[in-house]
């Protein structure tokens, strides 16, 4: 991957906090997981799911779509940012040990 590309690659972080009191309530949570995981993001931690998306305009369609399946109530944030950030930034913290990071991975791009 070009270091031109660790800029424009981009990585979309969806958190939220969503009620669960209600069956009614816990449907809707499961289906909004569900959704972002049909989306192909991963579950990074339990309201925490993140997408690598190829370009600035595919966050913004990502972004449209998971607006137009929010649940009623709770809260939903999405933040992006850029590849480069992203493995610049990782840390991986588990009980008192420190974990290595994933290396950086060469993905192959098909449009």
């Amino acid at each position: 991957m070009s270091i031109k590309a660790g800029y424009k690659v981009m990585w979309l972080f969806t958190m939220f906090d969503l009620p669960t009191k209600t069956a009614r309530d816990r449907k809707q949570a499961t289906e909004f997981r569900n959704g972002l995981l049909n989306m192909g993001f991963l579950m990074h931690q339990y309201s925490i799911y993140i997408k690598r998306c190829s370009s600035r305009e595919k966050v913004d369609s990502v972004v449209n779509k998971i607006q137009k399946q929010m649940p009623k109530d709770g809260s939903v944030h999405l933040v992006w940012i850029t590849d480069k950030q992203f493995a610049d930034s990782i840390h991986i913290w588990q009980g008192s040990a420190v974990k290595k990071p994933p290396e950086k991975e060469d993905n192959l791009l098909i449009f």
